[in-house]
């Protein structure tokens, strides 16, 4: 939800979208042309057809900044760092880093291009961070729609991030402390004992102490030693002209679980009921508003078609007639799952290092409020005297992102994740009804991935306590096999 707004947030919460998310991009893939195109002729022959026929009037926009290009006639070119991808995890760690003393080249095929997602994030998260100037927008309550005769009011702001100011603000700091960018793909990496390099599609290699990829969840460079069973978030969101909407324009709505709307759709009805979907909504004014229908977290991945139908289907019954679809966006998201093989010889940071929220889809706060400390181990390792490099760098680089105890907390979330898969639409209705009562420090940290193993455990016995019978009912029959399996990966996490 972070999302994610492409996010939903949960997603993008994304649970909660762009979390997103984010990056080269580094939260989300981008549905092929063709097969956009399929689903629209799809959808245009159907009873389902509306919003989904206008083409979005939105265009590809470039950041207008003077930064230091990498010269590929240089003979050797060698780095202390080099980053594959300049999404929000790449260029953050890269300013980072470089302002230690670090070279760094960051390689990405467009680096001035705006990202194509919209991130949502809870305000008090890049208050932490002193990002707070880069939320284009902000809404000083959410709002949750457990059905439909309950709604929950929740006392947390939440802000849509300025993607052009937040992408302006990193490239900035990268510039000034002399990080080099190549325009280029990166098509396969080769490492040696204390070397690496990257060959791109222009025909250049650049060599580094250390590669770094920040290229999102598409990307082939790194290794996983354990089969990667994911969930999965997808979102079609749109942010549209339109003639009125009934939301208030001062609470964002984070999750509406009604389903009133597909009384007169017996067979989404059903679906919906065993793979539920809710609206994210970012209200600007009467007339523009961000709409997303999200699948928090499903395995397998609910089809985009089924997504679309029931937004469709809700937009209609909530009486919003879309006149003008600015952008829109197609988001999917891995969740939960291992994480990459630790170590390995190249690092992780992103969607592609396991700092997705496996229960939420958030992603973007964590890994801004993470790469400080990725950033000090590499200094620690490069910036010194001794040069640490080669296996050495790469044990302390991979354990300094995640050391034992984070690895044993993100089983905790996967645990969460597990459980939720479980949930049809009642379910999921009283499990956020019982964790929205939760104190806030509980459901604030959970969300924001912030809690610690004790708390994490604190939380679980307070949900049971809080929830209604039946509620209890499903957490009793349905978390035994999930807790077995979170039980058995913490206890080889910590030998």
């Amino acid at each position: 939800m972070e999302t994610l707004l492409s996010a939903s947030p949960l997603p993008l919460v994304p649970f909660l979208r762009p979390n997103s998310s984010f990056g080269s991009p580094f939260f989300f893939h981008k549905i092929s042309k063709t097969h956009a195109r399929n689903d629209r002729q799809l959808c245009q022959s159907s009873k389902f057809s509306s919003f989904l026929d206008l083409e979005p009037i939105s265009k590809p926009e470039t950041l207008d900044l003077d930064v230091p290009w990498f010269d590929p006639t240089v003979r050797r070119p060698i780095f202390d760092v080099i980053i594959i991808g300049a999404g929000p995890a790449g260029l953050r760690l890269a300013e980072l880093v470089s302002s230690r003393g670090i070279k760094v080249c960051c390689i990405d095929p467009s680096p001035l291009s705006m990202w194509p997602n919209n991130y949502g994030v809870w305000v008090d998260e890049f208050e932490s961070l002193g990002l707070e100037d880069c939320l284009d927008k902000t809404w000083p309550m959410t709002r949750v729609y457990v059905n439909d005769h309950k709604s929950k009011y929740l006392d947390r702001a939440y802000g849509r991030v300025g993607r052009k100011e937040l992408k302006f603000r990193l490239l900035s700091g990268c510039v000034t402390n002399g990080v080099k960018f190549h325009k280029a793909k990166v098509w396969k990496v080769e490492n040696e004992e204390f070397e690496s390099s990257v060959a791109c599609d222009d025909g250049s290699e650049l060599k580094a102490s250390l590669i770094v990829d920040a290229s999102g969840f598409t990307s082939s460079f790194i290794e996983y030693d354990k089969p990667r069973n994911q969930g999965y978030q997808i979102a079609h969101g749109i942010l549209a002209e339109v003639d009125h909407h009934p939301f208030d324009l001062d609470k964002m709505v984070l999750m509406d679980w009604r389903d009133s709307h597909l009384g007169n759709e017996p067979y989404l009805r059903a679906s919906n009921s065993r793979f539920p979907t809710f609206l994210y909504v970012m209200p600007f004014d009467s007339n523009l508003v961000f709409l997303e229908e999200t699948s928090l977290v499903s395995r397998p991945v609910l089809s985009y078609m089924e997504v679309k139908k029931r937004m469709v289907a809700r937009l209609r019954h909530l009486g919003i007639q879309v006149r003008t679809v600015i952008e829109d966006e197609k988001c999917l998201i891995p969740m939960g799952g291992p994480l990459p093989q630790i170590p390995q010889s190249v690092m992780a940071i992103g969607g592609n290092s396991g700092m997705v929220h496996p229960a939420t889809g958030y992603t973007v706060a964590q890994t801004m409020a993470l790469a400080p400390m990725l950033a000090d181990v590499i200094s620690e390792c490069l910036g010194s005297t001794r040069m640490i490099r080669g296996t050495q760098l790469y044990h302390r680089t991979w354990n300094g992102l995640w050391p034992v105890e984070r690895r044993c907390t993100r089983e905790c979330y996967n645990f969460g994740m597990e459980t939720l898969l479980k949930l049809d639409l009642n379910g999921n209705r009283r499990f956020f009804d019982a964790f929205f009562e939760l104190d806030p420090h509980y459901w604030h940290g959970f969300l924001s991935a912030r809690l610690s193993l004790g708390e994490l455990i604190k939380l679980g016995f307070s949900l049971f306590n809080s929830a209604s019978n039946p509620s209890k009912w499903d957490l009793v029959t349905k978390c035994p096999a999930p807790l077995v399996k979170m039980m058995g990966s913490m206890a080889l996490d910590t030998i």
